[in-house]
This record gives structure tokens, sequence and C-alpha cells, in this order.
């Protein structure tokens, strides 16, 4: 059928493939990229949709030249024909997850290319029966392929329009006079450090690295040594530590409300805000609040908290970002879009990665967000989720400031340890220190060859201090209970999904002393055991 090779069919096949990697990421089932996005949803998807019709102009603006035979109508189909192939390689490994290695997409870019000018220099007219034959095939796979692109064209619109009010202002938790339960008799400050690793800080610290922050806090501490993390992935860990339920995997509306998979139950469960930790210590009278990152906390906890804060800046794929000016987003997609240009121009030619310096921002937000919280005496449960030590590098311990070039997860190790010292010392310049209750710890652990080793951040000293890559599952744990000043150790394995059932027994003043905890949690280590 002659409407197969049609240069606007052919045109939208092509940029299908080319932007398959972005449009999969938008409308997959779990809508885990649109759940985590902290900016206009807009942002998102707008950009997405004008550079598929751009993009799709020009290609079919090139294959109108194709409609007429001749030189250049050989040279664009037989440049379709041999790098269709990689580009289709690309988008597929990249939709299941298992994108090319760098020097194994250079290396076949580069045989395509020697392939295309080889075929093109040495051409005969006995190449073209099997070039029409390829042309063919090629242009009825596009055709295909471009029906499919129509579909999800309509899935994007229909996706960014459920998604409108993705963000919008959610009315907090209002204290009624009447509820309002007896004083709190101390303030409780919750910290989740990303992707903290307990073996990294107490065990087998890196040589030369200097964390004289943790080392005052374990002073005063109670250390739990062998803790059992409550997930691998944030998205589930930090669920399943506001809520006692162990959670192995989430999903999303398009509209971003969360469901939980109950690994207990082995069901899908809509997540009740009401049955979080953060409920508990307003039963008892505590003000709640948040600054967090990556999780929508905003979003999904409204009703539970008096004051709230979120942000997460981190590029989707090819670089989109969410409440970037439209003008720049414009070009984010466009890496994948012109994959062929990109490999052999990327410094020159495609916008570079932002991924630095958008961890920078969030980091920054958070803490002045933790500021003010921190600020406000009235505020007694807090809980705070920072974006360190989680790499890639944004920090050079060395010059003690902000890197611009890549580093490690030990120069962010020192910088998560740089705001524990601000931590303490806002704290004590606030007489809230001594007698807080505060709890640091790692949602997991770092992550070495489960997800970083093999990534394009890791560094020789990465692979040092990990000693090779090696994995060790433990995140650190601390608790410092108010006026404590004697350090203690909890050395027996502790379930990190017994963190709502910690915090609620501190809450309701059940626990005062280092002793009282090391025998609340070896009870709560024997029921693990029984049940497991």
């Amino acid at each position: 059928m002659k409407i197969l090779s049609h240069p606007t069919v052919t045109a939208l096949g092509i940029a299908t493939l080319c932007f398959l990697p972005t449009i999969s990421t938008l409308v997959e089932p779990a809508h885990l990229a649109i759940y985590h996005v902290s900016g206009s949803s807009a942002s998102i998807f707008v950009p997405v949709i004008l550079d598929l019709a751009v993009v799709s102009l020009l290609i079919s603006i090139v294959f109108r030249f194709a409609q007429y035979p001749g030189r250049i109508a050989t040279t664009i189909w037989l440049a379709t024909i041999v790098f269709l192939p990689w580009i289709l390689l690309k988008s597929l490994t990249s939709v299941a997850n298992a994108p090319l290695h760098h020097w194994l997409s250079m290396s076949i870019a580069g045989v395509s290319v020697i392939l295309f000018l080889a075929l093109l220099f040495f051409w005969r007219p006995s190449f073209q029966a099997p070039f029409e034959s390829a042309r063919s095939f090629v242009s009825t796979l596009l055709a295909f392929t471009a029906l499919s692109g129509a579909v999800l064209v309509l899935q994007l619109l229909w996706c960014s329009w459920q998604a409108h009010a993705l963000n919008a202002p959610r009315a907090l938790h209002q204290r009624q006079s009447a509820s309002v339960g007896p004083t709190p008799k101390q303030r409780i400050i919750w910290i989740v450090l990303d992707e903290l690793s307990y073996k990294q800080v107490y065990e087998r610290r890196f040589p030369g690295l200097q964390l004289p922050a943790f080392d005052r806090l374990a002073s005063q501490s109670t250390v739990f040594t062998h803790v059992v993390p409550a997930g691998i992935y944030t998205q589930e860990a930090v669920p399943t530590l506001m809520t006692g339920i162990p959670i192995n995997h989430i999903r999303s509306s398009v509209a971003g409300a969360l469901s939980i998979h109950n690994a207990s139950s082995n069901t899908w469960e809509s997540f009740d805000p009401h049955n979080t930790v953060f409920q508990d210590a307003l039963n008892g009278g505590y003000t709640t609040a948040i600054a967090g990152w990556y999780n929508p906390y905003c979003r999904i906890l409204p009703q539970v908290l008096d004051h709230c804060f979120w942000t997460n800046h981190l590029a989707l794929p090819h670089n989109l970002v969410a409440n970037t000016p439209l003008a720049y987003s414009l070009l984010d997609p466009i890496p994948g879009a012109l994959s062929v240009v990109c490999a052999f121009a990327h410094m020159a030619m495609c916008p570079p990665s932002r991924d630095r310096n958008l961890h920078v921002q969030d980091y920054h937000d958070i803490f002045a967000a933790a500021d003010t919280l921190l600020a406000d005496p009235s505020v007694n449960f807090v809980f705070l989720h920072l974006p360190v030590p989680h790499p890639d590098g944004i920090y050079d311990r060395k010059a003690a400031t902000f890197a611009t070039a890549p580093t490690s997860y030990i120069d962010n190790l020192a910088l998560a340890d740089r705001y524990l010292n601000h931590l303490q010392q806002f704290l004590q310049q606030h007489n809230a220190w001594d007698s807080s209750t505060i709890v640091v710890m790692g949602d997991h652990s770092w992550r070495t060859k489960l997800l970083w080793s093999s990534s394009p951040g890791w560094t020789s000293e990465d692979q040092a201090a990990s000693n090779g890559g090696q994995f060790d599952d433990r995140p650190a744990y601390i608790v410092k209970l108010p006026h404590q000043q004697q350090p203690e150790r909890f050395d027996a394995p502790f379930a990190a999904v017994h963190t709502r059932a910690l915090l609620d027994a501190i809450l309701s003043n059940r626990i005062h002393s280092p002793s009282e905890l090391s025998s609340w949690a070896s009870q709560q280590a024997s029921a693990h055991t029984a049940l497991q």
C-alpha cells in the first residue's frame, strides 16, 4: 500500500522509536515517573509531545526528497536501513531498563557508519534488488511503528490531562481545639539520610575520611550494628518505615495516588496516611512536619501533617526535568530523537546532564526547609529526608565545597556528616539538642553492585571503598535519647520495619533510657525471629 511509505508515516515511525524511552516512562502502568514529579506535570508532557511533533515534521521533510528515484533517495533510505537496528536496539534496551553500555553502543554505531559509507562508496547496480527488498521491509516496519506511535500520543494526551492537578496544593491537617492531646514531653527529630551505610560510617571507614559529627553522635547514642533494611528502593522503604507494613512494591494512579503491595498479605492496598506514625504523633498531641526528598510527601500525607515541604528534581530519561523553562525543556528529549548525531557530537550538539546540579539544588532546598521547621519550637515531631549520601557525588570533601566535577559516595558521606554537624549546632543554639530524641538512619544501604558499580558515576574511590563493589545491606541506624551522654550498641539483628513501633514507643514515653531501648529492641528482634 502506498500509504505505508508516505513520508509522514515513515517520519512518525522513526520519531516514535527515538522517543520511545521517554514516552514509555510517562505512560507505563505503574506511573512511577509521574508519581515522583515534584513540579508541574505539563512541564514534562508538553515538551515530549511538541518535540515528537517537530521531529516528525523535520524527518517527513527529509523523506519527501526520498520519494523521487535517484542518488538522494538511495542515500536517505540506505542511512535509514543501516542505522535503524542501532536506534531500535538502543530504544528497546532502554525501555527494558537494561540500556546498552556506552562502549557497546558506540561500537555498534561505528560499525553502522562504516557499513553505510562502504555501501555508499562501493554502490553497484547489483545492490539495487536487495536494497529495494530491505526498503520495503523497513517501510512496513516503520508504518506499524507509526500506528503504535499514534496510540502512544493519545496515551500521552490522556495522562497529561489526568495529571494536570498532580501537585496542586493540598490542605494540610487542621488541629481542632477539642482534639488537642496532652502536651508532649519531648521533641522527636527523625532523619533519613538517603543510602547511609553502617559499614562505611562505623565499621570500615575509608582511610583518611573524617566524620566527626557521626562520631559525636555515636558517643551519646545507641548504634544498631545489624539492621535488616526495610527495602532496597526508597519508594518502598520509606513507606514501610512510616507504616510498619512490609511493602515490596508500589504503584500510582496517573493523578499521583499511591497504592502499596503488602508483602505479608500479598495484597494491594490504597496507602492510608492515617495508618502511619504521623497519625500516631497527632494522636499524642504532637505537631507534625516533613521536609523531604524524592517521595511526594505533601501529596500522600497532607491529612496528617501540619507542615510539609518536598522536592525531587531527578531527571527522567533524556534529562527531562519538571519545572524548567519550556525553551530549555524542548531540548531535553532531543538526544533520544537525534541519537545518531549525538553519539558522535554529544558535547557540542546535545544538552549536558544536569543531574549533579539538580541534586545540589534539592539538597539546598531541603536544608533551608528543615532549618525553618527546626527553628519553630512548636513543631515537635519532625521528619527530614535528605538526598545524601545518595550517589552521584555532589561534594568535594578536600575543598569542602560542592563539586563541579564527578566525585564519590565517600565525598557525599562527608557532606552528610557536615549536615549532622550543622543540625547539632543549630539545635544547640536553640537549646534543643540535649532534650530532643534524634533518630538518624539510612532508608537502605549503599547499593554498590546492585546499582552503582555499573553506572557512569562510579569512581575508583567508590571501587576501593566498597572493596571491589561488595554489597553490605545494613543501613546505619542511630538513636539518641534525651540527655543521653553515653554510647551504647545493639548488636542483634533488628528489622527496620519496626521503626514505626519504635517511634510509637518514644512518642508514648515508654522508652526513657538506653537500657530500656535495648530491652525493647530485643523483644522486637525476638518476635521478628519467631515469625520467620
